[in-house]
């Protein structure tokens, strides 16, 4: 549960720093565009490798590699506080996105490897509520970091260290292949009809999830908020709404099929980038941003225990690796959906009002695409 907040961390932690980081190569030609895309750059290398790492996981096992991969974390995280350079900030970043990869899958098979599904539901949402409780924590300390130095949040990557020695000391090797022929699924085709749509659809929310995450602190900057630390603040009071989304998760999945699950975060996902794009004040973006971020903690937990259920166990690690990618390349092709977006509306709060409208469009197709699976 604590290493799969590591990918996310990577790009939370600089939240607050971007438009700091943005000033600190303010005379490099395309500073607006190249830092969030090297915030987010670990999205492409998520997007190529973690087939390549569920194809390992399945292999030769899920422990060994997420050990490796979590202390690679650690260390390339930390590039950037020693080395002031975008070209030493974008390609950390792209190495971090290979660690990345690995530990997003496997952390993902183990959900479906260790527990039944209704246990899946549980260990889902406590890792949808400490996710975001580590998550304000560290938006709050990035926005002190980030008014100090914008090199200062990278340390908080080092947190990898003791994840790691945790993870030696208490996850084993799961017996893959005894809970597949349980099920009597050896030799079970791989179901790329129904990896496809919910990967596909992992894209979609994926892209507009992180509008929110990686533009937000440029939002409050037209409304007169300016200061790196202030911004983290309120992206912290908003967080909130995660943790209790992820509550909410565990009563929606208990009770809704999977379809109006989606449905339900694809809405209030939506309803916060139109009440942030619609704000003419701090106060009522930070309002509108708590309904996002509800919406938020829902998705996650909502996408990976649909993806999970449509796995056989053989394929699980395979199958999870094709999600994650799909999931951070939707991370990396944010920033460019919401320039394109931007370049045609004119602002960025005119940006999410769009993007918002456009999330409630998909909430309510998802009927439709889950019929596709049957």
């Amino acid at each position: 549960m604590f290493a799969a907040f590591l990918p996310i961390l990577a790009i939370v932690g600089l939240a607050p720093a971007v438009p700091n980081i943005i000033a600190a190569f303010g005379d490099v030609p395309g500073a607006t565009t190249l830092v969030p895309l090297a915030v987010t750059a670990p999205g492409l290398m998520i997007a190529l490798f973690s087939p390549l790492m569920g194809w390992l996981a399945d292999r030769h096992g899920r422990r060994k590699l997420l050990l490796g991969a979590t202390l690679a974390y650690g260390a390339i995280g930390l590039v950037p506080y020693f080395v002031a350079s975008l070209e030493a900030l974008i390609a950390s970043r792209l190495a971090l996105g290979i660690c990345e990869a690995a530990i997003l899958t496997v952390t993902n098979t183990l959900i479906g490897d260790y527990f039944s599904h209704n246990q899946r539901r549980g260990w889902l949402t406590f890792q949808g509520v400490i996710g975001p409780i580590f998550g304000t924590g560290t938006v709050f300390l990035a926005g002190f970091l980030a008014a100090q130095s914008w090199q200062l949040p990278f340390v908080i990557y080092a947190v990898a260290f003791p994840i790691s020695l945790l993870m030696l000391l208490f996850l084993y090797e799961p017996d893959v292949r005894a809970e597949a022929e349980a099920q009597d699924a050896i030799g079970t085709p791989f179901p790329w009809r129904r990896v496809i749509i919910c990967c596909g659809f992992t894209l979609f929310a994926a892209a507009l999830y992180y509008v929110y995450i990686v533009q937000v602190g440029r939002a409050f900057g037209e409304v007169g908020v300016d200061s790196a630390a202030q911004v983290g603040i309120l992206i912290s009071i908003a967080s909130i709404g995660v943790v209790l989304g992820a509550l909410v998760f565990q009563w929606v999945s208990s009770r809704f099929p999977s379809d109006l699950q989606l449905l339900i975060f694809l809405s209030l996902l939506g309803i916060g980038l139109v009440g942030i794009g619609l704000s003419t004040n701090a106060t009522v973006m930070t309002g509108f941003a708590f309904v996002q971020q509800l919406g938020a903690g829902i998705l996650i937990p909502a996408l990976v225990l649909w993806m999970v259920s449509q796995l056989p166990a053989e394929h699980r690690g395979r199958g999870m690796g094709i999600w994650s990618g799909c999931f951070f390349l939707g991370q990396f092709v944010s920033p460019l959906l919401v320039s394109g977006t931007q370049f045609f509306a004119g602002s960025i709060r005119d940006a999410f009002l769009i993007l918002g409208i456009v999330s409630i469009a998909g909430g309510l197709s998802t009927r439709l695409m889950t019929k596709l699976l049957k």
